[in-house]
């Protein structure tokens, strides 16, 4: 009966209570959000960093992959010794560097991949066939490439080097024959990338004679700890950055703070703010309805009675309101990822607003907890209005 009794008293005054709800699913919408957005690019870049199944990196001293320009010597032995170590069951090398690529006319710059094909971690084949890993004739390219190129499986494609200034001719040229089509796992939205077996991007690079790397990609082996094989070879390997996929979220999670600070902020007054709606439409309805209150506290109607009906009527309040917040909340990120995720340098795969059933729950929970707190005043001064004097008052 407590729940019939709450839907009549709010129907009393349809215009008010829909008002109410609709700021109720406001403040719901901005608090789901946040709670996606406060831990959600952290979840989305970790589940990117492990995607491939390799759970280390290493890079130059003091920087992350990628970071910088900076490259490792002498790659080929450290590969090598890195495999060697117990614990490790694969590694390969990967070299970035830009190129030009040559098509009838045309230049178009690219972004080339130097990988060891039988262990890379940085594109899945879509179609066609993988680099063999003599294969310095080959080419694997993403769709952006391929649109950029007009170019298909099959195809050729002149790759053009770094260009002398000296003498105005590139440094090295290579017609190369396209194998397969990929999706880079890393790359930013339509960013135009092709990858080559290693030594053909060194030396499209210049970096030929010196065996340079950007990054080392490392797999652990099975049943065995991540985070302790990365303290030995941080031990071993000095002269180089090694970092486990959990040492990168940290990294991430630095640079990002202000996502997460942001999220608290707007999430705390998106629950003031449901306090407050809940809180006043309440304390209006009991002052409204003053006499009739004193009435059943007449006829013997208990305390906790008319308490649980009011807090009842917070409480369907929230729970309809922030249903439809759930709605808006749901379309609403979906629109601010496509806009946060266009930012320049992010990769594609990247998304800031990641569902976490452990947090939506303690929102949840929270959100019907706020509800509740929001009767508590009006429940309370309606338990506690004097039967007589409200009656006085409330009669003709």
């Amino acid at each position: 009966m407590t729940w019939s009794w709450a839907v009549r008293d709010l129907m009393r005054h349809r215009a008010r209570t829909l008002l109410s709800l609709l700021g109720v699913a406001i403040a719901t919408a901005l608090l789901f959000d946040m709670v996606l957005l406060s831990g959600g690019i952290e979840r989305s870049f970790g589940e990117l960093l492990i995607s491939r199944g390799f759970q280390l990196r290493v890079s130059p001293k003091g920087t992350l992959p990628f970071d910088t320009d900076a490259t490792m010597e002498n790659a080929g032995a450290l590969v090598r010794s890195f495999r060697a170590e117990p614990g490790i069951a694969q590694g390969g090398a990967v070299f970035g560097t830009s190129a030009l690529a040559r098509r009838g006319e045309t230049l178009r710059s690219l972004v080339v991949y130097g990988v060891t094909p039988e262990a890379q971690g940085i594109y899945q084949l879509a179609t066609g066939h993988d680099l063999a890993p003599d294969d310095t004739a080959g080419v694997l390219i993403g769709a952006p490439a391929a649109a950029r190129l007009g170019a298909s499986i099959g195809d050729t494609i002149r790759l053009v080097g770094r260009l002398d200034p000296r003498v105005a001719v590139a440094a090295t040229e290579r017609l190369v024959t396209i194998r397969g089509t990929v999706r880079f796992v890393y790359d930013a939205k339509d960013q135009p990338s092709v990858a080559v077996a290693l030594p053909l991007a060194q030396r499209l690079g210049g970096s030929a004679g010196r065996d340079r790397v950007s990054l080392l990609m490392l797999r652990v082996a099975d049943g065995v700890n991540a985070d302790s094989i990365t303290a030995h070879l941080r031990l071993t390997y000095p002269d180089v950055s090694v970092n486990s996929i959990a040492d990168m979220v940290a990294q991430f999670r630095l640079r990002l703070s202000y996502f997460r600070q942001m999220s608290l902020i707007l999430g705390s007054i998106a629950l003031i703010v449901t306090v407050l709606l809940v809180g006043t439409l309440l304390a209006i309805g009991v002052n409204e309805r003053i006499g009739e209150i004193a009435a059943l506290r007449a006829i013997g109607i208990a305390r906790v009675t008319i308490v649980t009906q009011v807090l009842v009527e917070g409480m369907l309040l929230t729970l309809v309101g922030g249903t439809l917040g759930v709605a808006l909340g749901a379309a609403t990120a979906r629109w601010l990822d496509a806009i946060l995720t266009s930012f320049p340098g992010l990769p594609a795969a990247i998304s800031f607003f990641v569902a976490d059933r452990g947090q939506l729950t303690t929102a949840a929970i929270t959100l019907i907890a706020t509800g509740l707190l929001a009767g508590v005043i009006p429940a309370w001064g309606a338990a506690s209005t004097p039967i007589a004097a409200a009656l006085r008052s409330d009669a003709p």
